[in-house]
């Protein structure tokens, strides 16, 4: 087994790590001690789940809060937090626990998994991911714990708060409050829709802008690119999407304000989202398959992909070099964008219509949020989740996977790029 994983690339490594936490994570939810006296669930419906976490996703084949005990809510929050900070740097934060040290080929995993431009500060890099994770997650389960000790129990609300902190971190969307209903109960609450809100945006835009902002001391002209970048485009994408989510529906500002920010791969909801018009549901579809900044614990194609898509259309219509900060943009990395974003509309449609395929009853948006949010880690559903049959289940499964690993995997293909060794001569095609 050890000279099998020896010979792999670091990308299928993390694959293989992932998928394989998937199947341990599913076979944890079926044990009888993680689910409640009268309930069942049935291995599809675990598997399903435990993919969910694991790619921080958060859409929900059952309700975690009424099948699962305190041990199945346990290990459901382990799955999320295992995959919103990465099988790679759990891993490690586990080796140097018991005192070893993380070998070459370790190092290089991490770097591809967390999208480090070289391997120096590797493991430094992981104590800070982990040390800032811990941080955050703690400070919203005291402040979310405030809110909840008010309708529960303490054990229970200690427990709540815990578990919605992690889920909020790591953008991933579930909660063990009961009744399916998400944070609809609270969609009046301030204190909870701001404590959510922070740590859904802390834990979107990536760990190393996080890390920037800190060492920078919060100062903007000394921040790379990269991270100028995110923040712009986070600020634009949430500011855009209250407004037009507030223009569509009949929702308050914090309510628009609230799903602005939980399209952008989160899930949890204040609104049903099977109310909404279907101008709000594209609105959310745009903005869940944007999704969040690269190194995050969110998916979706990332911020940072738009602004170079932008920039590129801005600099083929003006004539002009491609560049934004003061700073030149990489020349290839418009083709990258391009090519992730095509790959990602690729999987959504043809998930879509796999899906429609199956189930031809269902609406054309709702299929197209569903497969949006599974490829986009969102989360968010109109509440055709649970109608899905076994066959659209494994398909949502697949698209869930996809979301999580592909822009690793896409990302891989230029470093193992070994060249060509025939040229051509340039050819005349008729473009536009």
């Amino acid at each position: 087994m050890f000279t099998f994983l020896k010979n792999q690339s670091p990308v299928r490594i993390i694959s293989l790590g992932f998928a394989a936490v998937i199947l341990v994570g599913s076979l944890l939810l079926s044990l009888p001690c993680s689910i409640r006296a009268g309930q069942t669930v049935r291995y599809i419906d675990a598997l399903y789940t435990s993919t969910s976490a694991v790619c921080v996703t958060g859409l929900i084949a059952v309700d975690p809060g009424d099948t699962f005990t305190p041990l199945g809510q346990f290990f459901l929050g382990a799955l999320i937090q295992i995959g919103g900070l990465g099988v790679t740097a759990v891993g490690a934060g586990v080796i140097m626990a018991m005192g070893k040290k993380v070998n070459l080929k370790g190092r290089n995993i991490i770097r591809e998994a967390m999208n480090l431009n070289s391997g120096r500060g590797t493991i430094r890099f992981v104590k800070n991911v982990l040390f800032t994770t811990l941080a955050f997650e703690l400070a919203g389960a005291a402040l979310s714990f405030l809110v909840f000790i008010r309708d529960y129990p303490l054990s229970h609300a200690l427990g709540i708060s815990l578990f919605h902190s992690v889920a909020a971190f790591n953008n991933s969307g579930f909660d063990i409050l009961g009744g399916g209903q998400s944070l609809i109960p609270y969609q009046d609450n301030v204190s909870l829709n701001l404590i959510t809100c922070i740590l859904i945006f802390f834990g979107g835009i990536g760990f190393l802008v996080i890390r920037e902002m800190v060492d920078q001391k919060f100062r903007w002209r000394k921040f790379s690119m990269h991270t100028k970048v995110v923040l712009t485009m986070s600020a634009v994408l949430i500011l855009t999407g209250t407004i037009l989510l507030r223009l569509t529906e009949d929702i308050t500002w914090m309510g628009a304000f609230f799903n602005s920010i939980t399209a952008r791969t989160a899930g949890f909801s204040t609104y049903p989202l099977g109310e909404f018009s279907q101008a709000g549901l594209m609105v959310m579809i745009v903005l869940m398959f944007i999704g969040a900044s690269p190194g995050s614990t969110g998916g979706g194609i990332k911020t940072s992909t738009v602004f170079v898509l932008l920039q590129g259309i801005k600099s083929a219509a003006t004539n002009t070099s491609e560049k934004a900060f003061h700073y030149a943009i990489p020349a290839d990395a418009f083709r990258k964008a391009t090519v992730i974003t095509l790959i990602g509309l690729g999987v959504v449609i043809s998930g879509s219509w796999l899906i429609l395929m199956l189930h031809p009853e269902m609406a054309f948006v709702d299929v197209v949020f569903e497969v949006a949010s599974a490829f986009s880690t969102a989360g968010l559903s109109t509440g055709i989740t649970g109608d899905l049959c076994d066959a659209a289940k494994l398909l949502s499964i697949l698209t869930m996977y996809i979301g999580r690993l592909g822009p690793l995997t896409i990302v891989s293909l230029w470093y193992f790029n070994k060249g060509e060794r025939t040229r051509y001569p340039d050819g005349n095609i008729a473009v536009g």
